[in-house]
């Protein structure tokens, strides 16, 4: 049994919140940590769990446009993805019997704000046939381009460490 995170990240936030949750479940169950230019089409026999990570561009996964709009926005030069987490959505073979998924988003952290790329994310891995390990889940960004708010990294491991005890106790439905 195994898990695999894919993420989607512009300015680093959101791949450092799925490096952290990686480490979180690497204490119960083995881990591979992808980019989702890098993420399989089809997942392996072995693979327990999915956790995917994008941050919230326009109320909800990003698009070709607003990764654009977000590299032209950058403070300092970054490249700008080919694919995102809604497009490989798009190309992801459905989940086979008991395979668990859990989403988290990286967001604004000042008021609130509608939309949610997690909850977007949610929703299309029901549609893909993945049985929800846990609700969606945010963490929150300074400023629209970050850093992580404090005390973010950590609460992060200790979700992905939560989803990992609970994902290894339960048997595949």
């Amino acid at each position: 049994m195994s898990a695999l995170v894919v993420f989607e990240s512009i300015y680093g936030n959101t791949k450092l919140v799925a490096e952290a949750v990686a480490r979180g479940l690497s204490e119960s169950i083995e881990v591979e940590v992808l980019e989702v230019g890098s993420a399989p089409l089809h997942l392996a026999p072995e693979v327990a769990l999915l956790v995917v990570g994008a941050p919230t561009h326009a109320f909800g996964l990003s698009r070709p446009n607003t990764r654009h709009d977000a590299v032209t926005r950058a403070p300092s030069p970054v490249s700008e993805p080919k694919t995102g987490v809604r497009e490989w959505f798009d190309t992801l073979e459905h989940a086979g019997k008991g395979v668990r998924a859990a989403a988290f988003d990286t967001r604004i952290g000042r008021g609130w704000f509608p939309g949610s790329a997690a909850r977007a994310a949610s929703r299309r891995l029901g549609a893909l046939g993945f049985k929800a390990a846990v609700g969606p889940e945010s963490f929150y960004v300074v400023g629209a381009t970050g850093p992580l708010a404090d005390g973010e990294e950590e609460r992060a491991r200790q979700w992905g460490f939560e989803l990992g005890a609970e994902i290894t106790h339960l048997s595949p439905a």
